[in-house]
């Protein structure tokens, strides 16, 4: 018989890891319960789900080692997260690109890939991008790319660029970080049906503990923010939202491409029957409670970036972008948003190739799921 993942066990393990004892709450024990029991159901070479393993006990020991900062300077929690900025859309859509533009602009504050995995203690404004953790984290990425360059073609990211809130969220156990690990429909389901209140509770607390000694304005990234809009609201009533768009069926391509890489480094195979059905479910999932949302809160609440016109015009759709946030698009932010595009022109790490084709989809299959999005909004198409 498999071994087994305990949450028991896997809790005691990051306590032994971190050498602490206490968490904030254990509002993260439901989903850690039904992923295990679905990751328990799926079976992985064992290698594969030491990998597993290890990323859950790692997210459960950040949740501790939060948890004691703040505990130990509860200053930080009365500090608040004003006006934060969230950018969210089907995956796939160019919230990447329009983070990482975002975080050259100096005015403004994200949470970096290397803090994110190792907030504590935090880093000073002076040193986001020259702590000794940042600068080991960017000899591995040296190596890694150069071992592997076509890792980069996936997904652009670097240990001191801005990465997705689901990395943050996944310390409660209600993100889709999880969920893409394999084939686990119990928690797809619970996740896209919960309660997220917590989740975004944690986040708050955890970018407090980011910004206590380097501040800012937040600019936030997740595709499936699109999801959960009305409990971001509830949490971050002054948020400011943002929605990239693109074509639908490109994206969604893409999407499952994605979720394949991660299937095969965390299951050894591809699912492509789960992958079929799963993907284009969620993408439109996001579209439509967007949509749901707009139509409560009223039109203007969300702002439009379109991924063919931030491609095409990059400093010019940034340049609106700013304005629909009333925000002041200085020479520094044009500066810096020019010298990061220079340095990561598209397809900097070879073509990210892929076909719905393989896996066993079509535009004329999709086009029901997404019939309500294209008639709202004009898209430029891709293919």
């Amino acid at each position: 018989m498999a071994r087994q993942l305990v949450a028991d066990e896997l809790i005691d393990e990051a306590r032994r890891a971190s050498g602490l004892e206490r968490f904030d709450s254990e509002s993260f024990r439901e989903g850690l319960e039904i992923l295990l029991s679905d990751v328990n159901r799926d079976t992985r070479p064992e290698p594969l789900l030491n990998r597993s393993r290890d990323a859950i006990v790692e997210a459960l020991t950040l949740r501790l080692k939060t948890t004691g900062y703040l505990e130990s300077h509860p200053e930080s929690l009365q500090r608040p997260i004003e006006r934060p900025v969230f950018v969210f859309g089907i995956p796939r859509t160019g919230t990447t690109l329009l983070s990482n533009l975002l975080a050259a602009d100096p005015a403004r504050r994200s949470p970096l890939t290397w803090e994110i995995d190792e907030p504590v203690p935090p880093a000073t404004t002076a040193t986001l991008r020259t702590d000794p953790r940042a600068l080991a984290r960017l000899e591995q990425e040296r190596k890694l790319l150069a071992a592997h360059p076509e890792a980069g073609k996936y997904y652009r990211n670097s240990a001191i660029y801005p990465n997705e809130c689901v990395f943050i969220m996944a310390q409660d156990f209600k993100t889709l970080r999880w969920e893409s690990l394999g084939r686990l429909p119990a928690y797809r389901d619970w996740i896209f049906q919960t309660d997220m209140r917590s989740a975004y509770r944690y986040h708050m607390r955890f970018l407090q503990l980011l910004q206590a000694q380097a501040p800012g304005v937040w600019n936030l990234k997740m595709p499936s923010h699109a999801l959960y809009i009305p409990t971001l609201l509830e949490v971050y009533p002054d948020a400011r939202l943002v929605w990239t768009h693109r074509d639908p069926f490109t994206a969604t391509g893409s999407f499952c491409s994605l979720i394949s890489v991660a299937h095969r480094g965390y299951i050894g195979r591809v699912d492509v029957e789960w992958i079929r059905e799963n993907c284009p479910w969620q993408a439109a999932e996001h579209a439509n409670r967007v949509m749901d949302a707009r139509d409560a809160l009223g039109e203007d609440r969300v702002i439009d970036v379109h991924y063919a016109d931030l491609l095409r015009d990059p400093i010019g759709t940034m340049r609106r972008l700013y304005g629909a946030l009333g925000d002041d698009f200085t020479a520094q932010a044009q500066t810096a948003m020019r010298a990061w595009l220079a340095d990561n022109p598209q397809g900097k790490f070879g073509r990210h190739e892929y076909r719905l084709a393989e896996f066993g989809l079509s535009p004329e299959a999709l086009a029901p799921r997404f019939e309500r999005y294209l008639a709202r909004y004009d898209i430029e198409r891709e293919g």
